[in-house]
């Protein structure tokens, strides 16, 4: 019985034993050599007879190292090997590039390959203490080209993370040659977005030991490595992230009711030691200051509440806006806020009064406001509410500037007569 199911099923034995499975593979190797366009027809070919998605790990084991891998990355010594594999070709970019376009083909063709493929690379990445220098940098350029390529996700990066890879520098060294191929083929901003896709752009510092896990360590070593833009993205996702945490502290003080002079000495120490300038702060205190109140939902009655709760906080916000750039920036800020919660459209005129008459806002800041830095968000409406206010500082100014101007007139000559 069992003879005849194997006559009517000549690849029985290779569905279901792993080591008839990687010799035939091993054996179609050794055949196409390395003619990877011949390599991808005969795995094209052979997904057909062999039962790719039960041994997909050892299909992709071979097709990386030769053979299959043991936990740790050696390969077996009493198991058929082939030493046509990734890691036995040669070590440049562009030969990367064709094995990549190997698996490419591969996965497109048996779809169900994709999810293993992804597992497949995870592991090696824990694995690569048990492979040579050469065989790592070959990976790690792969690796590269295949997150250039969407092949993989960047969750892979997560296997670097590991404290056995981390801790004698594998990590770092991998990262470097893999990010190199992944910017070479694409660029950092679609590195930047795929990283952020599955919340790897906060952790690339875990590529070095917790004693080493410094902005400062990590922009020199990737700088020296030549790539001062993963530098520049991780010094900024610091930022963004010491932003992040001093507004959640900020909201909490507020929250509280501490007293300003507590609030506004915590927030400029930080800035001391953040080095978070003083127009990043505005924005940061303005919108920490809008979100610790719950605002009524009727426009008619929020209009109010806003300018009941702004008159409180002038203090904080002037505090802030010593500088005429940091006042410019407070006026888009409240643009952009009123424009994009609609009850607040109508208010936008009175917030401003009520800051300029808090000497928050002076009106060259207003008037610059005015006639060229808004931004495009509700201009036209806002630009109308503010006509009327604008003309009569214009006006204001003209009157002060004829005071001053007889005031000096009127000196000069007493000037002289002494």
């Amino acid at each position: 019985k069992q003879g005849l199911a194997e006559q009517a099923h000549p690849y029985e034995k290779e569905r279901f034993d792993p080591t008839q499975f990687q010799e035939s593979i091993v054996q179609g190797l050794n055949q196409t050599g390395s003619d990877l366009e011949a390599v991808a027809k005969f795995l094209d070919a052979s997904g057909a007879k062999l039962d790719y998605r039960r041994y997909a790990e050892t299909l992709f084991d071979i097709l990386v190292a030769g053979g299959m891998l043991a936990p740790g990355g050696s390969i077996s010594d009493d198991l058929t090997r082939t030493e046509f594999c990734l890691f036995t070709a040669q070590e440049d970019l562009e030969t990367m590039q064709a094995y990549a376009q190997v698996f490419n083909k591969l996965i497109r063709r048996y779809k169900y390959l994709e999810k293993g493929f992804e597992e497949e690379i995870k592991k090696l990445l824990l694995f690569l203490k048990g492979f040579t220098e050469s065989e790592r940098n070959k990976l790690a350029m792969l690796t590269g080209i295949l997150l250039a390529n969407g092949n993989i996700s960047a969750a892979v990066i997560g296997s670097l993370f590991n404290e056995n890879v981390v801790k004698e520098g594998v990590s770092a060294a991998f990262a470097v040659n893999l990010f190199k191929s992944w910017i070479y083929e694409r660029d950092i901003n679609a590195v930047a977005v795929a990283l952020r896709k599955v919340s790897m752009d906060n952790r690339l510092m875990e590529l070095f030991p917790a004693n080493k896990r410094s902005c400062e360590h990590f922009s020199k070593y990737f700088t020296d490595a030549g790539l001062k833009e993963l530098s520049d993205f991780a010094r900024n996702q610091e930022a963004i992230g010491s932003r992040k945490e001093l507004q959640k502290e900020l909201q909490e003080m507020m929250a509280r009711g501490d007293n300003f002079k507590d609030i506004i000495a915590y927030v400029r120490e930080e800035m001391k030691k953040t080095s978070i300038s003083e127009q990043l702060m505005i924005g940061i205190v303005w919108s920490s200051v809008m979100s610790c109140v719950e605002w009524n939902k009727k426009e008619e009655l929020v209009c109010e509440q806003s300018i009941k709760h702004l008159k409180q906080y002038s203090p904080l916000l002037k505090a802030f806006t010593s500088q005429g750039a940091s006042e410019i920036i407070l006026l888009v800020k409240i643009q952009e806020y009123c424009y994009d919660n609609i009850h607040f459209m109508k208010a936008f005129q009175k917030i401003v009064v009520l800051l300029y008459k808090a000497d928050v806002l002076s009106e060259e800041a207003i008037l610059k406001w005015y006639t060229e830095a808004h931004v495009a968000k509700g201009k036209s409406v806002f630009l109308e509410q503010m006509k009327k206010f604008v003309e009569w500082l214009k006006h204001a100014e003209e009157g002060k500037n004829i005071f001053f101007k007889h005031v000096f007139i009127v000196n000069s000559h007493v000037f002289e007569k002494h």
